[in-house]
Parts: C-alpha cells; structure tokens; sequence
C-alpha cells in the first residue's frame, strides 16, 4: 500500500493554516507536516487553550486532510546553537526575551518539552526539528581545532537534549532530527556521534531529507540501510548540482537560487536525487510512515510546484514485493 504523501508547511507560513489547508486539499494530498511557525501549529496556544487543538483538527478534516506529525524546527535550532542575531529573526518574541544567549537556549528547550506536550495533545506521535550545535562552526578545522573541545559540543548536546527527551518519552511521542549541515549530526559520522552520545535512546531518531546529502556527496540509500531503526520520518525534497569549476560546494555565502551557486534545492523530480533507490531502501527497512514534501525551489512557481511534486510521489512510490519473483518456478513438495 502506499505511503501517505503530506506538505511540510514551513515553507508556507506567510499563508494561514486555512487558506493553506484549502490548497493542499484541492490538490489532494494526504495530510500536512505542521509547522509551529506562522499561524499553522501555535505550541504555547495549542496548550493554553482548550478549544485550539480541535480548530486546527477541524480546519484538516474539513479538508480530507491528516497530520502524522508536527515540526519545531526552528526552536530547536536555539537549544546547542551559538545565539547571534539571525535567532531574532527565526524565534519567536517570548523565546528569544533579551537576547541573552544562556537564555535563549533555556527557554527554546522549554519550548520543545512544550512541543512534545502540544503533539500528544494533538494525537501525533512525531515531532521534526533541528538540535542546532556548539560546534558547526569548527566544520573547517582552521584555526586547528582542539578535538576535545569538539567532545565537549557533543556532550553539550546530550546534557541540553537529554531533558527534552525526557519528556518526549513521558508524551509517547519521538523527536526526529533533520540530519543536515548546522546540525550536531550531518553526516555519517556525526550521526553515529550524536546517537551515542544520548545514548541510543529510543526517544531521539532521524526525519531524513535525501537534498542534505545530495551536494555533500553521501549516499542516502546506505544512511537509511544504516540508520534502519532510527528512521522515523522522511522528506521529500530535491537537489541539484551546478560544479562548473567556477562554482563550490559551500555555497559561497551566495542566497538560495542566485547565479553562481554550485549546487541548490529544487522541486522533487528535477533534481540529482535518486528517488528510486531512497524508496528501495525505505521498502527494505519496512518504513510505512509519510512521505512530506518539503517543496523549496527558487525557479519554480510553488502553486506549479507542489501539486507536480504530488504527482512525481506518487508516481514514483511502490510497495515492496510480497513474494520472491520465482516463487512460481518452484515445484511443489519438491
């Protein structure tokens, strides 16, 4: 049977939830991915007020929509980051106070605790986000690294998300860290890094994103093969190389969708991504949960977009096969 096929609202935030469920519903998607960002999933409000989680259920229902899981991405990104004032921009007022960087990284961890209370309430049993990381910023190793310093970014990691967790588990509901650069986990090695440092805890898994592997090289089918029991969500988002010679692989410090770029995020199906060989994988694993179409493309008109992204999911999405292919060859006692 096919997976469910949700939109990640983050991207539409300047769009009310009901307006935006409207949309989706028109092009029938399965559900929406909530984002606690613009109007779409309020976690203090949906915790204050009584009536605010049935509104919001009615606003997807109204629409033949579901919601499998909820994202706080850019509140997590606060609890291990350095605090500058690009934070000001992403948090919201009451989380980011005075800017005090200390508490800033307290109060976005109380918020995510909140979100797991907010997710329970809601009936999902996922949350999607970002950890943020004390040491993103040692990436290059110039000036020369002290690796015990790079130890104790990871210690810091398990220290501040080690409470949250704590109360994911008391909500029955599990966090999945976007595996993506800026984060405490990556890559490979800094996803092994990351889960042994909270101990494999079964509270703390992976929301995997195939574009955040594309320009870095990595082989997203053996990260899921690996990460098997860890896989709790997946987006669907596209990526594409543009390495001219003239152009890098960082980025250099250029905007999304701006000329020179060596490599950037586009609709599902236009891109280097082979979906074909990350669903191959998914089948093996036995992942049954929603594919979530993250829909980032700066030279394409999203209204175009997300309903072609639609179609190329499920186009492109198979169940696994039941039986071996020459099972009928086989005679029978024989």
């Amino acid at each position: 049977m096919a997976r469910p096929v949700t939109l990640f609202t983050g991207q539409w935030a300047d769009l009310s939830l009901e307006q935006l469920a409207a949309k989706v519903g028109e092009w029938e998607f399965d559900g929406l991915e909530l984002a606690c960002w613009g109007d779409h999933f309020d976690v203090a409000e949906a915790l204050s007020d009584s009536s605010y989680i049935a509104g919001r259920r009615e606003i997807l229902e109204r629409n033949g929509l579901n919601c499998w899981a909820i994202g706080n991405h850019l509140v997590g990104q606060a609890v291990c980051d350095p605090i500058d004032s690009r934070h000001a921009g992403v948090l919201p007022p009451e989380v980011w106070g005075d800017g005090e960087p200390e508490g800033v990284r307290q109060r976005a961890a109380e918020r995510m605790k909140d979100t797991a209370r907010a997710a329970a309430a809601l009936g999902v049993e996922v949350v999607t986000g970002f950890t943020g990381s004390a040491v993103w910023h040692m990436l290059y190793s110039f000036p020369p690294n002290d690796f015990a310093e790079v130890e104790r970014g990871y210690e810091d990691f398990a220290e501040r998300w080690g409470p949250i967790i704590d109360v994911f588990d008391a909500e029955g509901v599990r966090f999945a860290l976007e595996v993506h650069p800026t984060e405490i986990a990556y890559d490979f090695v800094t996803t092994r890094k990351t889960l042994a440092a909270i101990d494999h805890r079964e509270g703390f898994g992976i929301n995997f994103d195939p574009s955040h592997f594309e320009h870095q090289f990595l082989d997203s089918p053996a990260f899921v093969t690996e990460f098997a029991d860890r896989i709790y969500h997946v987006h669907i988002k596209d990526s594409i190389r543009r390495l001219d010679g003239r152009s890098s692989i960082l980025g250099g410090h250029l905007n999304f969708g701006e000329a020179g770029r060596g490599w950037d995020f586009v609709s599902p199906g236009h891109g280097d991504v082979d979906f074909e060989a990350l669903l191959r994988a998914l089948n093996r694993i036995g992942y049954q949960g929603p594919l979530s179409v993250e829909w980032e493309d700066s030279g394409m008109d999203r209204d175009w977009g997300a309903p072609d992204a639609l179609a190329f999911v499920r186009a492109s999405d198979f169940a696994p096969s039941t039986l071996a292919f020459d099972a009928a060859f086989a005679r029978e006692g024989s």
